[in-house]
């Protein structure tokens, strides 16, 4: 698939703080850190800003937390991301 502007949505990008963000999407892991994914937002995603993903991962949804690596001339690449661990050990 493809980045859905209507499942993004946009954090607090006030101050000098990196901006964070959240996005949910039945692609996969692989498929949303692919550069060029989000290009569709380049104008309004900086270097460093984080973005809280709820996708699919070998056909699982999960939880990963990435960051924006670079955004130059309309291209945005982010960091593969890291899948946040959900345990329930009670």
């Amino acid at each position: 698939m493809s980045f859905l502007l209507t499942d993004f949505k946009h954090g607090d990008t006030t101050g000098n703080a990196p901006g964070m963000h959240a996005y949910t999407t039945p692609d996969s892991q692989a498929d949303v850190n692919t550069s060029g994914y989000f290009n569709e937002i380049s104008s309004t995603l900086s270097v460093g800003d984080l973005i809280y993903i709820w996708a699919v991962n070998s056909g699982t949804q999960v939880a990963i937390l990435t960051q924006v690596l670079s955004n130059a001339a309309g291209v945005v690449d982010v960091a593969d991301g890291t899948v946040l661990a959900a345990t329930d050990s009670d």
